[in-house]
């Protein structure tokens, strides 16, 4: 494919604004392009990112890629393009922006305590910063369901209600990757509506073509971008969910990242 053209890859980017709620430097550009519109894309420079102590420093932009890798090979779209590239603070990750639906129903959601709407699954009860009582759902959408099981195979040890996008394209996306393709187990998330459950066959058939390609480019490329160590256990999670479809329960002190948002 000729990405010599391509505006995710190679525009100059300006920056416009700074998503202030994020753990690490995030912030909106506009690379120019063909058209009456420049394209408006999410860049995360390596420098801006946290140290962690259970992740390696100056990997986050590189798992971001790499999630959105396996999200491409499995053929679900989960995820928006995602590239390494440099950028007017060095080398980071760009991501496609995601314009989003402003009045839809919300996918993932905080309501009272015993008004869940039909169509959603309770996550678990806790209470608001004014003491009321409520529950975490989320929708029982089969697109939800796909980042869910992505979930699983990438370790995603942080998703957030707040990452998760409904596009006006109609597709759902996820978004922030950064603290995924961990050799531990960290799985923390929201979507926790669907553990214990089977898992379609359609979706095993994804994940045997994923299993497949592993040992051929995909890993090749991942390889560049995670330790070997890191894609062998992706391998060893996706071969894991073909050998029991089932998805897992919570487990550990902190299966739901905190804030949930």
């Amino acid at each position: 494919m000729d990405v010599s053209n391509d505006p995710l890859r190679t525009a100059e980017l300006t920056v416009i604004g700074q998503v202030t709620t994020a753990s690490n430097v995030t912030l909106v550009c506009e690379a120019e392009q063909d058209g009456p519109q420049p394209l408006r894309v999410v860049y995360k420079p390596v420098r801006g990112e946290r140290p962690l102590w259970d992740f390696p420093d100056g990997t986050l932009a590189e798992r971001e890629v790499a999630s959105y890798a396996v999200s491409q090979a499995l053929g679900w779209g989960v995820i928006p393009e995602t590239v390494l590239r440099e950028g007017p603070y060095g080398p980071g990750m760009v991501q496609r922006w995601v314009d989003t639906v402003e009045d839809g129903p919300e996918l993932v959601d905080l309501v009272p305590v015993g008004e869940i709407a039909e169509g959603y699954r309770e996550v678990l009860r806790a209470l608001d910063p004014s003491g009321h009582p409520v529950s975490l759902v989320h929708a029982h959408d089969p697109r939800l369901l796909r980042m869910a099981v992505l979930d699983v195979l990438i370790n995603n040890a942080d998703r957030k209600g707040g990452h998760v996008l409904s596009g006006v394209d109609g597709r759902v996306y996820g978004v922030d990757h950064g603290i995924c393709l961990n050799t531990e187990p960290k799985l923390r998330t929201v979507l926790w509506g669907w553990a214990g459950e089977s898992i379609d066959d359609e979706l095993l058939t994804d994940i045997t073509v994923l299993v497949k390609a592993l040992p051929g480019e995909l890993g090749t490329r991942l390889s560049e971008l995670i330790t070997e160590e890191e894609v062998r256990a992706l391998e060893v999670r996706a071969q894991g969910l073909l050998e029991n479809p089932v998805m897992p329960l919570p487990s550990g002190a902190r299966p739901i990242p905190w804030p949930a948002f």
